[in-house]
C-alpha cells in the first residue's frame, strides 16, 4: 500500500524565490470528495494524473497516483470536477537534503502561499528553511480538497490574515 507523508507549511517572506526552480503551472479539481478521502485529477504541462488520497488529518496519508491521457484531464477537468478549479504554480527549492515544494496559488485561492516537504517517514528529521513559518499539517482547512468548497477568497480577514506572509508575500 502507498503512503505519502507530508507537512506543509506557511511561507514568511519571498527568500524561496531566489533559489528556486522556474515554477510549473498547475489545474486541478476534485471528482469527488469526503470523509473518507479524495479523488483529483491534475494536469500540469503535457503530463495527467488521477490521484486517490485518504481524508486523514495529518502527515501519513494513503495515497496512489496514476498517469492518464492529458486529453482525459481536460475533459474531466471542464466537465466533471467540481469548482473552483484549483489553480497554482508549484516552484521546488532544495534546502539542505530535502526539496520543498512552494505553492503559489491564483485564481480563488490567490494570495495563499504554501510551503510543502515531503519525507521518508513521520519521524524523519529535517531542516526547516528560515522563509517557513507555521506549520498547517493538521489544519484541514489548507488542504486543495477544502480549498475547493471554502477558497481563500472567502476565508474572513482574520483567516486570511493569519495565512498571509508579514510581509504581504
Amino acid at each position: 500500500m502507498s503512503y505519502e507523508i507530508e507537512r506543509k507549511f506557511l511561507v514568511t517572506d519571498d527568500r524561496w524565490r531566489e533559489v528556486a526552480d522556474q515554477g510549473e503551472e498547475m489545474r486541478q479539481g476534485y471528482l469527488a470528495g469526503g470523509t473518507w478521502g479524495s479523488v483529483r485529477v491534475r494536469l500540469s504541462g503535457m503530463q495527467a494524473r488521477l490521484n486517490i488520497k485518504g481524508a486523514t488529518v495529518g502527515a501519513t496519508r494513503r495515497e496512489f497516483e496514476y498517469p492518464i491521457p492529458p486529453e482525459d484531464a481536460r475533459l474531466l477537468l471542464d466537465e466533471l470536477c467540481s469548482g473552483p478549479l484549483i489553480e497554482k504554480t508549484r516552484f521546488r527549492v532544495r534546502h539542505a537534503d530535502h526539496v520543498w515544494e512552494v505553492d503559489v496559488f491564483a485564481g480563488d485561492n490567490a494570495g495563499l502561499i504554501v510551503a510543502e516537504i515531503e519525507l521518508d517517514a513521520a519521524d524523519e528529521a529535517f531542516e526547516p528553511p528560515a522563509w517557513v513559518g507555521a506549520e498547517v499539517t493538521d489544519d484541514p482547512r489548507y488542504y486543495n480538497v477544502s480549498l475547493v468548497e471554502h477558497p481563500f477568497i472567502r476565508w474572513n480577514d482574520v483567516e486570511r490574515q493569519a495565512a498571509r506572509a508579514p510581509s504581504g508575500a
